[in-house]
């Protein structure tokens, strides 16, 4: 029998350690891969996709804690570790619990028990492209969160052989790499807190088909641009999570959906699937978002729950039954705190109970 090759994503950008750290001061530290493009290519490895994260991990222990959680999933390591290499951004991500009782989160780039800050990201260079560019021949789709110029490059290598090129703009960034980035991606998805109003979308010159904004607890809304004008702009509610644990990850979610439905055939497939793929995989993707909302951390429903379970609590989140998450298991992977470069020998102690950091804000 011919096994059916799977569909490739490659993508660069914000690939981290995240370090979760739950309401209950007890319990132990989640450390888990995380960024927005190690979590959509996670996802996607997850749902069945081939996955290969470009990154420059260096072997601290954050670049072994990362590759050894990305690999349990199945995400290819062949370019994580492109020359130049660096540290391995940490996040600090601790849940809170409101008045309300609703689950609130913050993130955190400073050690919590030396204070300095943590490694940041740094994107990959030119020297990269080489690398691997003959790889995304057959690629589906190319994933970029973070603009820099070898991040460009690579973009247009994928477009050219036929990949989809979906951005995701984590900040406004030079207007001139904005500007090219808007002229390469046929997907754009953005939050309408931190870039509502990106310019240049679906005007003369752009390759941009479809453009989400994410609106939190309201949904989406999107339009899309299949013939000569670019259509209305369309609303979905949000679906309703049958259970509300942290709300952190739902946007790579809701991107990893969307292009497992969408984007197995490249640019024609997306394409070919029309305005009502689209709205369909949206909606897909707005079902997956709900259902990890249930779980800490931002793919915490990786690892709490069997993946034969997965697809049918999915399918019953899309039939409107919200009923309480079934077929939970308990986490048993968890690790103490990673040491930040920057600790005292004195310091380097592994602790659970570090809540109080220098500096939080949203990344």
């Amino acid at each position: 029998m011919t096994s059916v090759a799977k569909p490739k994503i490659f993508g660069t950008g914000l690939i981290a350690l995240d370090l979760v750290l739950g309401p209950d001061p007890k319990s132990p530290v989640r450390s888990w891969a995380g960024g927005t493009c190690g979590n959509v290519l996670s996802i996607l490895a997850y749902l069945g996709w081939e996955a290969f994260p470009i990154a420059r991990m260096n072997g601290d222990p954050a670049s072994d804690r990362v590759p050894a959680d990305l690999t349990q999933w199945g995400v290819r390591l062949d370019f994580a570790s492109c020359g130049p290499t660096a540290h391995t951004p940490i996040i600090i991500q601790e849940i809170k619990r409101g008045r309300d009782g609703k689950p609130k989160h913050r993130f955190s780039w400073s050690c919590p028990k030396c204070g300095q800050w943590l490694p940041a990201y740094k994107p990959v260079t030119t020297a990269a492209v080489d690398a691997v560019a003959l790889a995304m021949t057959n690629a589906s789709v190319f994933f970029l969160d973070r603009l820099s110029r070898a991040a460009l490059s690579l973009a247009k290598e994928a477009a050219d052989r036929g990949a989809i090129v979906v951005f995701e703009p984590s900040g406004k960034g030079t207007d001139k790499l904005m500007a090219e980035a808007i002229r390469l991606a046929h997907i754009v998805k953005y939050a309408d807190q931190r870039l509502a109003g990106v310019g240049g979308l679906m005007r003369d010159g752009s390759a941009t088909i479809v453009e989400v904004q994410t609106l939190g607890e309201q949904g989406l809304k999107y339009r899309h641009q299949f013939g000569r004008t670019p259509s209305e702009w369309v609303h979905f509610d949000a679906i309703p999570a049958p259970r509300l644990a942290d709300s952190c990850g739902a946007g790579d979610w809701s991107t990893a959906g969307l292009l497992a439905k969408v984007a197995v055939g490249g640019l024609a497939g997306l394409r070919d699937g029309g305005a009502q793929g689209v709205q369909n995989a949206l909606r897909y993707g707005q079902a997956l978002a709900a259902w990890n909302c249930g779980f800490e951390g931002a793919r915490g429903g990786m690892y709490a729950v069997a993946r034969d379970a997965f697809d049918a609590q999915i399918s019953d989140l899309m039939a409107g039954q919200l009923d309480p998450l079934t077929n939970v298991t308990s986490d048993p992977r968890s690790a103490s705190f990673v040491d930040c470069p920057n600790c005292p020998p004195a310091h380097k102690v592994p602790t659970v109970h570090a809540r109080r950091t220098k500096r939080s804000t949203a990344p």
